[in-house]
């Protein structure tokens, strides 16, 4: 079994970084491709993978898996010995619900706010439906941790398909200076203390540099 995961950069790309920590999180080896994004070249090198001309795309011995909930659950189902999802029923119930409303919604937040994993800047002031979005996430996450049935710092208490999707979102927070309340400090701090991510993390910086 082999998998290959195409992704876009990792300083600017939150889906592809999604995807890259649901393969961590399964503990299986892949080969990575990078296509750097906002180049003339960039949708024609995608297309040669996939026709959605997006990425995160992962390639299996089943053929491409596109879009990165979908890449999550044929991980999780592949490789049920890794519990990509909560044990708990009202758990893992909950942790998929959060992926979900995570997949589909929070447009304000990510229009105003781009994943950037350099920036260290607040913005000048957040519009309304940015604040509810913030306000909905600290919720939510507060919401999730009240069914956790494992201790730890993640949202089920060990780190979960849950964790990777709101990586990004922690990411977001951090790096535009969003005060949030103490419990969601402490998750934002034990997703940047996620050896995964840290790894990801300093990739996409050297890719600044470089």
């Amino acid at each position: 079994m082999s998998y290959q995961l195409i992704i876009g950069d990792k300083l600017y790309s939150s889906w592809s970084l999604r995807g890259a920590l649901a393969l961590e999180l399964a503990g299986v080896p892949y080969e990575e491709t990078l296509i750097k994004l906002n180049q003339p070249d960039t949708r024609q090198r995608i297309l040669a993978f996939s026709a959605t001309g997006k990425v995160p795309l992962l390639k299996t011995e089943h053929g491409v898996i596109a879009d990165s909930l979908a890449i999550a659950e044929y991980l999780n189902e592949r490789h049920p010995d890794a519990q990509l999802w909560p044990a708990d029923v009202a758990a893992r119930a909950q942790a998929r619900s959060a992926c979900a409303q995570m997949h589909s919604g929070f447009l304000a937040l990510r229009s105003a706010m781009p994943f950037d994993l350099s920036r260290d800047q607040a913005l000048d002031s957040a519009p309304l439906e940015v604040q509810i979005d913030i306000d909905r996430i600290v919720a939510l996450w507060s919401e999730c941790r009240l069914v956790a049935k494992e201790s730890g710092g993640f949202l089920f208490g060990k780190a979960s398909l849950a964790d990777a999707f709101f990586a990004p979102v922690a990411v977001r927070l951090r790096t535009y200076r969003v005060e949030v309340p103490a419990e969601a400090a402490a998750y934002i701090e034990t997703i940047y203390q996620w050896p995964a991510f840290q790894a990801w993390q300093r990739a996409g910086l050297a890719e600044r540099e470089g």
